[in-house]
């Protein structure tokens, strides 16, 4: 997370400072609009290019978690299933056990 924090000051200061540097430079209005212009699509196009980045990670990391739960799942219920004939065997031990000693 503090990477992710990190990159995003980043960015932030480097628009601030290209902002400051643009404005401050000596060319005329239509000049600076056209510069800011500029680095405004650059901006978006970098912008959509970390998007696209992030997007294909997160379906990775998605992918990852869904294969992941869902082999927890398949142990949870083998496990479940498991304990549940043991339970049944348990069970049938306990009243044969009681039958026959009701019988002496």
């Amino acid at each position: 997370m503090s990477k992710s924090k990190f990159a995003l000051g980043a960015i932030i200061g480097a628009v601030a400072g290209l902002v400051a540097g643009v404005l401050t430079a000596p060319k005329s209005g239509k000049e600076t609009r056209t510069d800011l212009k500029v680095k405004a699509d650059e901006l978006k196009k970098d912008a959509a290019k970390k998007v696209g980045e992030v997007q294909s990670k997160v379906d990775t990391v998605s992918a990852d978690v869904k294969t992941k739960a869902n082999e927890v799942i398949s142990e949870v219920q083998t496990t479940v299933e498991d304990l549940k004939e043991r339970t049944e065997h348990a069970v049938q031990g306990a009243k044969k056990g009681f039958e026959d000693k009701n019988k002496k």
